[in-house]
């Protein structure tokens, strides 16, 4: 909190707020006035930005010091401010929020994102959204990274071990419009709940894709290569089938994998991935879609699809495999990453 009200008023309210802890925080680290941190020099900034808390009876520089120095650190700036005085620091943050009823034109310029109400809790509201949108992207790319790595995997082994591919450009071609538009609906539509507002915010530095989303990634894809890689060579013997249903077996598998995967790319570490499910009505109406889809597939457009119809039976197989990618999901999140 940076103010130009003087150092007992500032603490008064730091303490309300909540930015300051009676406890901890009533070091004079942690409270400065603007004019000694103007006269500090740059090593006792730099070691001492952290610390800061308040600082009180500051001038525009100050403020706009305080931004480049943060800066200077590696943190991501927001400034809130509604005076001509602020906008230098306004200008100077990451992110500048300016009030939109009692700020003046000049912090309106200067900022990023203007309050219209002037009721900074909207900013809440704002962080929840952002951070879903983030977290959004990161399941549907966990969930399509699967999906291209168990294709090329599963395709550049048996071209180059037998010869022939189990999927075929246009089955491959289908997977890709369903899980790329179909799986982004599904994923993306998924609404802010109050556990993302508990996490650390997100670093500038970090990547999108985490070490967790490797974690299961890898977990998936390997399952799914394994299983279609032993129906393309195995098949025929265990089901008892010829070559072009044992095709269809591999197609209906990997599809139905990706169905259920779908679930588990809702939750990207919480081991209930159903917790939620029946907020997101659209997901669930998409999963529908998705199944009724591969069933005329596989049974109605089999000259187009290059496909046989399978029985009960082999449609229990599919399912019961593809259902598998639940408890392995489930088992990979207990390890630690």
């Amino acid at each position: 909190m940076i103010t130009g009200d003087n150092m007992h008023t500032a603490r008064a309210i730091a303490i309300e707020c909540g930015i300051l802890n009676p406890e901890e925080d009533l070091d004079n680290e942690a409270v400065v006035e603007g004019v000694n941190f103007r006269n500090y020099s740059h090593e006792e900034r730099m070691e001492k930005i952290n610390k800061i808390r308040v600082m009180a009876r500051s001038s525009p520089f100050d403020k706009l010091l305080m931004v480049q120095y943060l800066k200077q650190k590696g943190h991501v700036v927001a400034v809130t401010g509604d005076g001509t005085n602020d906008a230098p620091a306004l200008k100077e943050a990451d992110i500048g929020l300016a009030m939109g009823i009692q700020g003046t034109e000049v912090a309106k310029e200067s900022s990023d994102i203007v309050i219209l109400d002037d009721n900074f809790t909207s900013v809440v509201t704002v962080l929840r959204w952002g951070r879903c949108v983030y977290n959004n992207i990161q399941k549907f790319l966990q969930f399509q990274l699967t999906v291209n790595v168990a294709a090329l995997v599963i395709n550049l082994v048996a071209a180059i071990s037998s010869g022939k591919v189990p999927l075929t450009a246009v089955q491959l071609l289908w997977v890709n419009l369903i899980m790329d538009t179909l799986g982004a609906l599904a994923l993306a539509t998924e609404k802010p709940t109050n556990e993302l507002m508990e996490k650390p915010p997100i670093g500038r530095s970090e990547p999108l894709i985490t070490r967790i989303m490797w974690r299961n990634l890898i977990a998936q894809a390997l399952y799914q290569v394994i299983i279609l890689l032993v129906l393309q060579f195995k098949g025929i013997s265990i089901f008892g089938v010829d070559e072009k249903v044992k095709s269809t077996l591999i197609f209906n598998t990997f599809v139905l994998c990706q169905v259920f995967n779908e679930f588990n790319a809702r939750k990207l570490e919480k081991k209930n991935i159903f917790t939620g499910l029946l907020n997101n009505k659209l997901f669930l109406v998409i999963i529908v879609i998705t199944i009724v889809l591969q069933l005329v597939m596989v049974e109605f457009l089999k000259r187009f699809a290059n496909t046989e119809r399978l029985d009960w039976g082999q449609w229990g197989a599919c399912v019961g495999l593809a259902a598998l990618s639940w408890p392995i999901g489930w088992l990979f999140k207990c390890c630690p990453v």
